[in-house]
């Protein structure tokens, strides 16, 4: 009789087990997620870690770009700074040019007082052209070069029959440049150089022969 009070009902046994399942699905449906949909702590790490890297790299580049633009600048204030001070020593030059251009080698000769004022300029010139090379500021001279719109200015067209069109000439006045910008152009004369011959075809027409299309009437 004992052993037969210890055995449970089995209706009994099997309504306390579903409602333990009832409470248990309940509590994982209101209280509890499911490890499987949690985020990956290590995932989280790896792009975290991958952001800060991309944000970085572009740090890094847009420092080394900013580096590279200030070295460019700094380099093009110590090529170009005296532009303006070399663009106004040009007219120094022209004048020591055109004192030496003024007297001729007989005057010169005949007059030692004027031969040895005509060295201190030529002296002075030279020291002056040794100061432009030094500096990066060269003469452009373009006798008998393509006329380069860049680089020349021309002033006056000059009918020669051997120059080819559009030859420089004559230079009026040098130009010059600093490093490789532009000081100042140069002022030439061109050639026009000879009208454009014919074509061979129209040379070879008949100057009689009867037009092809339409006669206009331009008289009223």
């Amino acid at each position: 009789m004992d052993e037969a009070e210890n055995i449970e009902n089995p209706e009994e046994v099997g309504q306390e087990a579903a409602a333990a399942n009832d409470d248990g699905g309940s509590e994982g449906q209101d209280g509890c997620v499911d490890p499987a949909d949690e985020p990956d702590a290590l995932e989280l790490a790896y792009g975290e870690a991958a952001d800060l890297k991309d944000k970085l790299l572009r740090a890094m580049a847009e420092t080394e770009n900013l580096r590279r633009r200030n070295e460019r600048e700094k380099t093009e204030l110590r090529k170009y700074a005296i532009a303006d001070f070399a663009r106004d020593m040009l007219a120094v030059s022209d004048n020591l040019q055109r004192a030496l251009s003024s007297v001729g080698e007989e005057a010169r000769k005949s007059s030692p007082e004027m031969d040895q004022l005509l060295e201190g300029v030529e002296l002075t010139q030279r020291e002056l052209q040794g100061h432009f090379d030094k500096h990066g500021i060269k003469e452009i001279n373009p006798l008998g070069e393509k006329l380069d719109p860049n680089l020349h200015q021309a002033v006056v067209q000059i009918e020669h029959l051997e120059a080819p069109h559009g030859t420089v000439i004559q230079v009026m006045q040098p130009g010059y440049v600093i490093n490789d910008r532009l000081l100042r152009a140069a002022m030439v004369g061109v050639a026009k150089g000879p009208p454009a011959a014919k074509p061979a075809d129209e040379a070879t027409a008949e100057p009689n022969a009867p037009n092809s299309g339409h006669n206009v009437d331009t008289q009223a």
